[in-house]
């Protein structure tokens, strides 16, 4: 199975406190055709490492490690190198689209953006191509006249992921795509997801906080906590099989369907107090990977 992405000892750190780290030693690969989910609370380092592979960091931020796309490191691109695959190879669907759109500019142009800059498209051509990705995803062509405001937040969210998926990447990266959704919306945006990645054999990369979402969209899992990996495994390894007590402590938190199952908040104090293998979540201490 080909490598699509292979990230390699990745580590976000500020300018202004190199040893502080954001995101430490992260290392996975995606593969064609697959779904990788990232799952951890919010500060996790899960968007961090997700905007470090589009180079779209903070100047505030510093990236260190190797990002290695279709074998080509990309990392040390210019600028100009890289936009010629953002958007064109990898495509992303950012969080928030009310505030990811530009609320001045109809949601056509916004699509038809990154088919002008890569493909080149423009006139009928273009009008066409933008209709049939907003028939894709489920929107009425006509709304590619609409404005972002004047459409729902399920319709918005359909808006972003036309647009990434506009050049046929081989990489797309979704970062939260449903988390504003309501259930029903949310269901069919996965279904979407899915056979979107299936249709277009896309390396996709899904990050979340929601077991219910990797339940159903996941090929592969990774764990996130505190900017390091604490697990990988296959979807069913780490939901029926969690090693990490950090992995066990979000499970921990999911409702069953009958609303029998104890909910028990993370408690980090316990966590600290009681790791896997000699202390791996203690801040004084290296963490331990768990690798299924």
């Amino acid at each position: 199975m080909t490598d699509i992405l292979n990230i390699d000892h990745l580590s976000v750190t500020p300018n202004n406190a190199p040893s502080r780290y954001l995101v430490k030693d992260v290392s996975f690969k995606l593969s064609a055709g697959k779904t990788t989910c990232i799952v951890g609370e919010s500060g996790s380092g899960k968007s961090l490492t997700a905007l470090s592979v589009m180079g779209l960091l903070s100047n505030q931020l510093q990236a260190q490690g190797s990002i290695q796309f279709q074998g080509q490191e990309i990392t040390k691109l210019s600028s100009k190198a890289l936009q010629s695959i953002r958007g064109a190879k990898i495509g992303m669907i950012f969080q928030e689209p009310m505030t990811s759109l530009n609320p001045v500019l109809t949601v056509g142009y916004q699509i038809g953006e990154s088919l002008t800059a890569h493909l080149g498209l423009k006139g009928i051509a273009l009008k066409d191509k933008i209709a049939a990705l907003l028939t894709q995803v489920g929107i009425p062509p006509e709304r590619a006249n609409s404005y972002p405001d004047e459409l729902s937040g399920g319709q918005r969210q359909r808006v972003m992921i036309a647009m990434s998926i506009a050049c046929e990447p081989l990489l797309l990266i979704a970062d939260e795509p449903t988390t504003a959704l309501d259930v029903t919306v949310q269901a069919q945006i996965l279904k979407l997801l899915d056979e979107l990645k299936t249709r277009m054999n896309m390396a996709m990369l899904f990050i979340t906080h929601d077991f219910g979402v990797v339940a159903d969209i996941a090929d592969d899992v990774i764990v996130m906590f505190r900017g390091e990996i604490v697990e990988t495994g296959s979807r069913q390894d780490v939901l029926n099989n969690p090693k990490h007590p950090y992995t066990k402590a979000l499970l921990a938190c999911v409702p069953d369907v009958e609303g029998k199952k104890e909910l028990k908040p993370i408690d980090y104090a316990w966590l600290n107090e009681n790791p896997l293998n000699e202390n791996p979540l203690n801040e004084n201490q290296p963490n331990e990977k768990v690798v299924s």
